[in-house]
């Protein structure tokens, strides 16, 4: 979501919260990337396992699909405003209370199992995003 209302307050020149300085890190992962992730799983089989808790069969797998490449927080706004040509007002806050300082996916399972690993950088997949919002803002506006 940080996508849409970080990208919508630059856009309309509201200011925008930045906690930590922007220093946390986050995987920023591209929708596309996502959705190739999954069309890659729909032809992997898993081999049956065996609960260690409960004891029970299974023949399904839990895979995490994302980035693998944490981006601060300061460097995906910056990607938004060079995707908008324009500058963000931001308010800076400190640390909230629960937060961490970095959270990235692990893809080790994924790419063993498939080979496959999102592709798309965060400042193409911004662009990318910019440019949609843009068109919908525009369609939405003149109706």
């Amino acid at each position: 979501m940080a996508y849409y209302s970080f990208t919508e307050a630059i856009n309309e020149g509201r200011p925008i919260n930045v906690f930590n300085n922007g220093e946390m890190k986050r995987d920023f992962t591209y929708i596309d990337d996502i959705v190739n992730g999954v069309v890659t799983l729909l032809d992997y089989k898993p081999s049956p396992s065996v609960n260690e808790i409960s004891g029970a069969k299974s023949s399904m797998q839990v895979f995490n699909i994302g980035n693998n490449k944490p981006v601060s927080l300061r460097d995906f706004i910056f990607a938004i405003e060079n995707a908008l040509g324009k500058q963000a007002d931001m308010n800076f806050l400190p640390m909230q209370p629960g937060d961490v300082p970095l959270t990235y996916a692990d893809i080790d399972s994924l790419v063993e199992k498939t080979g496959f690993s999102p592709s798309i950088p965060i400042e193409k997949g911004i662009e990318a995003f910019v440019a949609w919002y843009l068109s919908y803002k525009k369609k939405t506006v003149s109706k």
